[in-house]
């Protein structure tokens, strides 16, 4: 399935953004208002009122801070009894912040939890199951049912959910349009072109590179796509369930293939750059393809205008299939230590989130917390028909199905 990221601008943006706060809120709701302390909490991991402060740790703060304070507002003039206290922390220092809390105190009430860190948390006792209370609010049945069961599957094989979805990306690949019409290049639809360009696009001697890799933190995700796409590979675990397919030998020969690249035509510095810097590279710089997701769209078009640019799945294998890795599930956990847990969780003024649509904005990305609309997602398997693969190009092009944050 082919989905392009275009610039039109639908005029739906501001709509689109208040339908995302309000599903987000909504998931704030659900467990903000279960541990609001009002003085009445008896101790470590007492039922309170749900009202007075709660203190909410954002897992990718800086990125999507104004995200999270412009939902935070709408939520706490809904909720005037609550008063939501934001702690941004940077991804990167998120997982271990959290651990040194779980041991040594401090845990704040709510905070991000993604699919990658949940098995870690959940293992040592440190999220509250939200099954019962997910069943109990209006957000019932409106979740996407895949990234429940992403998860749950993800808390430690207990089959208990501890994270309620608020977004999910894709792997997208980028490129210049304008360099690649100037050296009269294909789009890189495939593994084989990719390469090819890689490598016409590189003139060291100018500062032009064909491709930027991710080197530094959150670098294994660009990984994944690079090695099962050009493997072929659909399962991270073989036939057995009991052994995984990452050391499998197409995998090994794709990824030693693809870190071949580096400095080649690359930029030296890739070694040490995470998204921000990579991303910021290049919008300022001449490379001719980078590997993100929806989330830097709007510095794309910052930097470079909708013209010299386009956003693509990741290239189809020999055989015409595509794979493509999605990036963990995030989501919202509440922590045992809270000190107040509402039994009651009322959530206020929470409109329908199941059709939520977001025009592609910095807060961008696919299949998102409201069920995502399935023409609209990147098929991890590939293999849509072509009635399918114009809607999909269409819905990218006007908007994207919702998912709220950029990682």
């Amino acid at each position: 399935m082919k989905i392009s990221i275009l610039g039109r601008n639908t005029g739906r943006g501001r709509r689109g953004r208040t339908s995302a706060a309000v599903a987000l809120g909504a998931v704030l709701a659900l467990t903000a208002t279960a541990c609001g302390d009002d003085g009445s909490g008896s101790g470590e991991g007492a039922e309170g009122s749900g009202t007075g402060k709660i203190v909410f740790w954002d897992n990718n703060g800086g990125v999507r801070t104004d995200i999270w304070k412009e939902v935070i507002a709408d939520f706490e003039k809904a909720n005037p009894d609550i008063d939501v206290q934001y702690v941004g922390i940077a991804s990167t220092e998120y997982q271990s912040k959290v651990d040194t809390a779980i041991q040594g105190g401090g845990l704040p009430d709510v905070g991000g939890i993604s699919a990658s860190m949940l098995a870690g948390f959940a293992a040592q006792g440190a999220l509250e199951p939200l099954d019962e209370r997910l069943e109990g609010s209006s957000l019932n049945g409106k979740l996407n049912k895949d990234m429940i069961e992403s998860l749950r599957a993800a808390g430690g094989g207990d089959d208990q959910l501890y994270s309620v979805p608020t977004s999910a990306n894709n792997g997208v690949l980028y490129y210049r349009t304008d360099m690649f019409e100037k050296a009269g290049l294909e789009e890189p639809t495939t593994w084989d072109r990719f390469f090819e360009a890689a490598e016409k696009l590189t003139d060291k001697g100018s500062n032009r590179f064909g491709y930027t890799i991710r080197g530094g933190a959150g670098s294994i995700a660009q990984a994944l796509d690079a090695m099962y796409g050009q493997s072929g590979i659909t399962s991270f675990w073989d036939s057995t369930g009991k052994k995984t397919t990452v050391n499998d030998p197409k995998n090994v020969k794709a990824l030693e293939k693809y870190a071949a690249l580096f400095k080649k035509v690359t930029p030296a510095a890739d070694l040490n750059n995470d998204f921000t810097k990579m991303v910021a590279q290049w919008d300022s710089g001449e490379i001719g393809m980078l590997n993100h997701n929806l989330g830097s769209y709007q510095d794309h078009v910052k930097a470079l205008g909708v013209e010299k640019f386009r956003g693509i799945p990741q290239p189809v294998g020999p055989d015409g299939k595509r794979v493509q890795v999605s990036n963990p599930v995030d989501g919202i956990g509440l922590f045992k230590s809270s000190k107040n847990k509402d039994a009651r969780l009322e959530v206020h003024r929470v409109r329908r989130v199941g059709a939520v649509e977001l025009e592609v904005q910095r807060v961008g990305g696919t299949g998102a917390g409201p069920r995502g609309r399935r023409e609209g997602r990147v098929d991890r398997q590939g293999g849509a028909d072509e009635a399918g693969r114009r809607r999909a190009e269409r819905r990218v092009h006007d908007h994207c199905a919702a998912a709220v944050l950029p990682a």
